[in-house]
C-alpha cells in the first residue's frame, strides 16, 4: 500500500473567492475522486483550523493499492481536471508517498 499526502497553503483571495471557499471547493472536488479511480482505496481532505504561521490551509490524506496506483490515480482524467483549480488558488505545495 502506498500513502499519498499533500499539504497546500492557499492564495488569499484568488479566482475571484476567499480562502476559505477556494479550501471547501478543493476539498469537494478532491473527495468526489472517492469510488471513481481504480486503485485509490481512501481519501480524505483536511482544512487547517489553527491557522498558524506554519500551517498549511489544506491537506490530502489518500491510501493507494501500490505504486502503479499512484502513478495510474496521477494520470487519471478526474484527477488531471481538479489540477488546474488546484494551481490557480495555491501559492505552495509540499507532499510526501511512501509504501506501508
Amino acid at each position: 500500500m502506498v500513502k499519498h499526502i499533500v499539504f497546500w497553503k492557499l492564495k488569499d483571495p484568488t479566482e475571484g473567492r476567499d480562502k476559505a471557499t477556494n479550501a471547501l471547493l478543493v476539498k469537494e472536488r478532491l473527495e468526489a475522486l472517492a469510488g471513481r479511480i481504480p486503485g485509490l482505496l481512501r481519501i480524505e481532505v483536511g482544512l487547517d483550523f489553527l491557522r498558524g504561521d506554519t500551517s498549511s490551509d489544506l491537506v490530502l490524506y489518500s491510501e493507494l493499492a501500490d505504486r502503479k496506483a499512484l502513478d495510474d490515480y496521477q494520470a487519471h482524467p478526474e484527477h488531471q481536471a481538479v489540477i488546474p483549480l488546484i494551481r490557480a488558488v495555491t501559492s505552495e505545495r509540499r507532499s510526501v508517498d511512501y509504501e506501508v
